[in-house]
């Protein structure tokens, strides 16, 4: 085992932002760790599939322990699992609010606060959350009341752990996007949802990919939030 090369923890890794976070890392020569509900195992050596909702601690536990006991470190972690319902917020259900609080936010917790303390004991690491563009610019006929909730905790987060971790050599970022060309949107949608932007379009996966890899680099960055939104959140 090379203890040396670098080791990525990626959620929501099966299709999307996260398959496209997973190919950005091995392309620059991390081993990774992969998690979804719904993941297969994969037939590349340096990635490793650990199926399971990473709302359950139990989950969180196992991709961790995969991390180490399989690469012996954990140098960066993407909490990109989430989960988005547009509904007005009067139409949200009990199911709703549980199922979106339950991925976003405890999914969040137990596998940041496992993967922090192992970065601890090496004296270096990086957690990168993904947020969302929506939670500081929102847009009329796009109810989002449970994504501002969840994703705007995540924001506050970021900057309180940057703070919490800066003299301990661990650096935590966020990115936030607007809407990007994933599974989750129609092809025939792309047109009007790409109006919604400043820049007239809709963003790339590899526009997210990019944004993750340069703030894995940029060592004196912490606490940032780094919209990738084609302008959304600067205005209209």
């Amino acid at each position: 085992m090379n203890s040396q090369q670098k080791v990525a923890v990626i959620t929501g890794a099966s299709q999307g932002i996260g398959a496209g976070l997973v190919k950005a890392f091995v392309d620059r020569n991390y081993r990774v760790i992969a998690n979804s509900r719904s993941i297969k195992p994969s037939s590349d050596p340096h990635v490793i599939a650990v199926p399971g909702d990473i709302a359950d601690r139990g989950v969180a536990e196992r991709v961790i322990a995969e991390a180490m006991s399989r690469f012996g470190r954990i140098d960066t972690l993407v909490n990109n699992a989430g989960i988005f319902i547009a509904k007005p917020f009067t139409a949200y259900t009990k199911e709703d609010y549980s199922g979106v609080l339950s991925v976003n936010l405890d999914g969040f917790f137990h596998i940041t606060q496992l993967a922090i303390a192992e970065m601890e004991k090496q004296g270096s690491g990086h957690v990168v959350n993904m947020t969302a563009s929506l939670v500081d610019n929102a847009i009329e006929g796009v109810p989002s009341v449970l994504a501002a909730l969840t994703k705007g905790g995540l924001n506050a987060a970021t900057k309180s752990l940057a703070i919490e971790y800066a003299k301990r050599g661990i650096r935590v970022n966020a990115v936030a996007p607007g809407i990007m060309k994933t599974p989750m949107h129609a092809p025939e949608a792309y047109d009007a949802l790409g109006s919604m932007h400043p820049v007239g379009r809709m963003g790339e996966i590899s526009d997210i990919a990019e944004a993750v890899i340069y703030l894995d680099s940029a060592t004196f960055v912490t606490g940032e939030i780094l919209h990738v939104d084609g302008g959304q959140s600067a205005g209209h």
